[in-house]
């Protein structure tokens, strides 16, 4: 039986149009498997990602999390905020692995979640550091701050701030709801924000936010 890990998607999607679209290498090939593997075998006994994620990983979780580096393509150092299942963190950190400079911060408040992230960062040496803390609890200086289905805009913001105020753009992965998250966020914080249309699905928005302060 095929893994999911090794298998296209449900819609035909996987790991060689993966590829083909981020100009992925070999080694970061078998990094991107072996860390979907993994997902999938923690996903088993703990609620890392849902149900319908080996029908899809490579299209909606690892190309949803790879298309961020197209915005910030001379970034080296992210925060990834909630990181949760690693997304987009730990794929980031594939595909930044052997970088000069490169490091990705994956800032956890759930201990058992973190348990995982330091299993993936360990068996792939990854260039990653796992934060067992609150996202807002952290000052840390990075290219990008980042996060997906972390919470909504207006509180995203609160704990983004620390990483925003030290020079971080901000790029977060977002639904159809974005434009009224914004205009709920609008009510507490001043930004410039930029919407790009989601490579991954058609509903989705990559959100660029710079010069963030509060009202």
């Amino acid at each position: 039986m095929t893994s999911p890990a090794l298998a296209d998607d449900s819609a035909g999607f996987g790991p060689a149009a993966f590829q083909a679209r981020t100009a992925a290498t070999a080694a970061q090939m078998a990094d991107l498997r072996a860390f979907a593997e993994l997902l999938f075998t923690w996903n088993t006994r703990m609620n890392l990602v849902g149900p319908s994620a080996s029908a899809s990983f490579w299209e909606r979780h690892a190309w949803d999390s790879a298309q961020l580096l197209d915005h910030a393509p001379s970034a080296r150092t992210f925060a990834d905020l909630g990181a949760g299942a690693g997304l987009p963190g730990l794929v980031l950190a594939c595909l930044l692995k052997g970088q000069a400079g490169a490091r990705v911060h994956l800032v956890e408040s759930m201990a058992k979640r973190c348990r995982f992230l330091s299993a993936v960062v360990e068996a792939l040496d990854l260039p990653a550091v796992v934060h067992n803390s609150r996202a807002e609890a952290l000052a840390l200086k990075v290219d990008v701050v980042t996060a997906r289905a972390c919470a909504p805009m207006v509180r995203l913001l609160g704990y983004a701030e620390p990483y925003l105020k030290l020079g971080a753009v901000g790029l977060f992965l977002k639904g159809q709801d974005v434009e009224a998250e914004l205009n709920e966020a609008a009510k507490s914080w001043r930004f410039d924000a930029n919407l790009s249309p989601s490579l991954s699905h058609p509903q989705g928005r990559v959100v660029t936010l710079k010069r963030v302060s509060r009202v």
